[in-house]
């Protein structure tokens, strides 16, 4: 948002006034991110999961390049390349050990920035297109991790792709036929293989654009804050560069530290043994587990174990695990409260902490075998997870008495101001 006391850019060098006659990139730059910017000056350290999934998405596509110029999708050889980036190419190791674990803290770093909007109500109006297309990106994600997962052509890889796809042929109909439309055959092969690879390579460039279009949303009404209430006076903002910029940095050290411990120290640590083994379509695994970060989905996907009148449980448990992640497109229309930020609402804040604590119960049970209790707990956990969207946060936004709010961001942060003589 352009603030009427934003700082301007203005260019001293002759070569920058140049640039700046024919191809503003500069002061576009400086708009964005530079002193030009001013965000509230009361965010806290939610607000730097931002900029690390986009800095998660720039090494995913780095090192994903890389992977690329050695990696053969054929079905023959994808698994003995992949050994081969690990074992023969400079640094193979690394880059493939980086981009596995990248993606797992890509979906670490958005789930922390979901649960964030989630709290403080960043989905409420004005920002609804923000929201919307963070919403996109996140499905968007989805489907190119899942199209990763495929590409080592292990057990898991192999057997993970004909699980999945399988789920489209429990559409009535057309199910069958998409699924053979998607994996290019009747079962995961060569054309399967081949078609992954080349959205798995196209889909991160899609999400970067998407990215683009999400921080221009963003730039339109200007950030939200923690206490939910919009810029009044100039005391209220202060710009991104230097302040934030040098917290963003702060975070990125911190970020990349653990990171690395996880690539250097740990780096097999989330996935599964089983994907060392080449794929064998005649041998079933024993438990077939998607990567960690789509469990909740899959536990809500098996939680459906009984046929419905005409409708099959197979059916209803796809439905169900696509319409916990689009009932989200919803809800700034779902809450109706004025209130934005979960820490002046008490009683919706007191049902956001057991949404955090299902979501924990969903993952745990996705990953775990289908058999009891675990499909017992995704079944009551599940059956929550759509009572808090769909009844529990339209009736609380309805019936919730709000605590006061601060009068604007800086009393916020500095307490109320005295009265000038």
């Amino acid at each position: 948002m352009s603030y009427p006391w934003a700082n301007e850019y203005k260019p001293t060098h002759p070569v920058m006034v140049w640039m700046d006659e024919k191809l503003p990139l500069p002061r576009l730059v400086y708009g964005a991110v530079g002193g030009g910017y001013e965000v509230p000056r009361n965010l806290n350290y939610f607000w730097n999961f931002g900029f690390l999934a986009g800095l998660c998405l720039m090494i995913q596509i780095v090192t994903g390049v890389v992977l690329a110029m050695h990696y053969a999708p054929n079905t023959l050889v994808a698994f003995d390349s992949t050994e081969h980036i690990m074992r023969d190419v400079n640094w193979g190791w690394l880059m493939r050990y980086a981009h596995a674990n990248g993606a797992s803290a890509f979906f670490v770093v958005v789930y922390i920035h979901i649960f964030r909007g989630f709290y403080f109500g960043s989905y409420k109006a004005p920002r609804e297109m923000i929201w919307l297309l963070g919403v996109v990106i996140f499905l968007l994600m989805m489907a190119t991790a899942f199209m990763g997962y495929v590409l080592p052509w292990g057990q898991m890889s192999f057997w993970g792709a004909q699980v999945i796809t399988g789920l489209f042929g429990a559409i009535p109909l057309v199910g069958e036929p998409i699924q053979h439309w998607l994996l290019g055959g009747f079962a995961p092969d060569n054309a399967a293989l081949n078609r992954f690879f080349s959205l798995h390579f196209l889909l991160p460039f899609v999400i970067l654009g998407v990215v683009i279009l999400h921080v221009w949303a963003l730039h339109i009404p200007g950030s939200s804050n923690p206490t939910g209430v919009e810029v009044k006076s100039e005391s209220d903002t202060v710009p991104f560069h230097p302040y934030y910029t040098a917290k963003d940095g702060w975070t990125v050290g911190l970020f990349m530290v653990l990171y690395s411990a996880v690539v250097f120290f740990a780096p097999n640590m989330l996935g599964h043994p089983d994907n060392y083994i080449p794929a064998n379509p005649m041998q079933t695994p024993a438990h077939i587990v998607p990567e960690w970060y789509f469990w909740p989905f899959y536990a809500i996907l098996r939680a459906f174990t009984q046929d419905f009148f005409f409708v099959p449980a197979k059916l209803m448990g796809v439905l169900a695990m696509f319409a916990a992640i689009l009932i989200w497109f919803f809800l700034p229309w779902l809450d109706r409260s004025p209130v934005r930020s979960a820490n002046y609402r008490p009683l919706y804040r007191k049902f956001f902490y057991v949404l955090v604590v299902v979501m924990a119960v969903l993952f745990y049970c996705g990953g775990a075998p289908a058999e009891e209790p675990y499909v017992m707990l995704s079944q009551l956990a599940a059956l929550y997870y759509f009572a808090h969207f769909l009844i529990i946060v339209p009736i609380v936004s309805s019936i919730e008495r709000p605590d006061p709010l601060p009068y604007s961001i800086t009393e916020s942060v500095l307490g109320p101001q005295p009265a000038k003589a």
